[in-house]
């Protein structure tokens, strides 16, 4: 997904909702919380889309039957937004006072509130469906998100099961120690002789 598809799903959502704020919960709150996104965007054609204080999913049902998968606008743009409610992504305490305010021209004054990357990553290691790893792999190799904070973010999500608390921190470490190997073109680059 590209800026623009994310900006047309926003404004899209607060034109259904009535509102100027939607909060992004989903791998496409990068495009809110980050400056570089291009490989990041391509790994989903939906925006998780929750409305502030809609537990029981009625503004989420709203979104889903307007501009959520199957619908003309999905049809008509290839991109969708998909409904969801705040209790949908397992967050890290304190991630509201972290969420990114995201707003241009084209939302037409509908803000996105998008998850910090951090928040983001720890939310897709929690979830560590086939899609989310990837995801979280490809924010690691680009230098995103930096182990130490995951690690304290970590002891911030409260009462995880120890086998997922484990199995996030073993996630962490592995993925830490791949993008601490030297590559080829590193190992490359340093057995050539310095003019």
């Amino acid at each position: 997904m590209k800026r623009n598809q994310f900006h047309h799903v926003i404004r899209a959502a607060g034109a259904v909702l009535g509102v100027d704020e939607v909060l992004v919960v989903g791998s496409q709150a990068v495009h809110g919380s980050l400056s570089k996104v291009a490989l990041l965007g391509d790994f989903s054609m939906e925006v998780d889309v929750a409305a502030a204080g809609d537990s029981e999913g009625r503004m989420a049902d709203l979104i889903d039957g307007a501009i959520g998968e199957g619908s003309l606008f999905h049809e008509t743009h290839g991109y969708y937004g998909h409904g969801v409610v705040e209790a949908t992504a397992r967050l890290p305490e304190g991630w509201r006072t972290r969420l990114v305010a995201h707003s241009a021209p084209d939302t037409n004054g509908v803000t996105a509130l998008c998850l910090d990357p951090h928040d983001l990553w720890l939310s897709k290691a929690y979830a560590g469906r086939d899609k989310d790893l990837p995801f979280c792999r490809a924010m690691f190799d680009e230098g995103l998100v930096d182990p130490a904070v995951l690690r304290e973010r970590l002891s911030l999500m409260g009462s995880l099961p120890d086998a997922n608390r484990a199995r996030m921190e073993g996630i962490i470490e592995a993925m830490a120690a791949e993008r601490s190997l030297p590559t080829r073109r590193t190992l490359k680059d340093k057995t050539q002789p310095t003019p």
